[in-house]
């Protein structure tokens, strides 16, 4: 009798994903386990194949795993407020690692100048702001 669904290595193949990845999605309940059969093996539904390509591309985008498991459950797109918060919650923290980014391509830009306007007569004011910094931090 030909069984409806997939094995998790095929499902793994179609979903360009690791078994290992399917069985951790599993874990972290992103993914349901299905029930094996009479001959001890799992069936997967063909829909699981969007559901991974949805959480690899929100994981692409920034989301944790906590916060595709919350989108997860609001699929069903009746609570859009709620999906609104955690998508603005992962924008905010984008904007802000982006602001931090900007500030360090600023600094080490300022550090490199530095460095090729002194040349070789002293010691590299690259070396010596990172170890001001270090023990600024310390």
């Amino acid at each position: 009798m030909a069984q409806a669904g997939m094995t998790i290595g095929r499902l793994a193949k179609a979903a360009s994903v690791g078994v290992e990845t399917i069985r951790y999605y599993q874990q972290r309940q992103l993914l349901p386990v299905p029930v094996a059969d009479q001959t001890a093996f799992r069936y997967y539904p063909p829909e699981l194949i969007n559901r991974i390509r949805f959480i690899k591309r929100a994981q692409d985008l920034g989301f944790t795993l906590d916060e595709i498991g919350e989108l997860l459950q609001l699929n069903d797109g009746v609570d859009r407020r709620s999906i609104r918060h955690i998508t603005a919650s992962r924008l905010q923290a984008i904007r802000q690692k982006m602001t931090h980014l900007t500030r360090m391509e600023a600094a080490l830009t300022h550090l490199l100048t530095e460095c090729e306007a002194h040349g070789a007569a002293r010691s590299c004011p690259i070396i010596a702001a990172l170890a001001e910094d270090a023990v600024a931090a310390d």
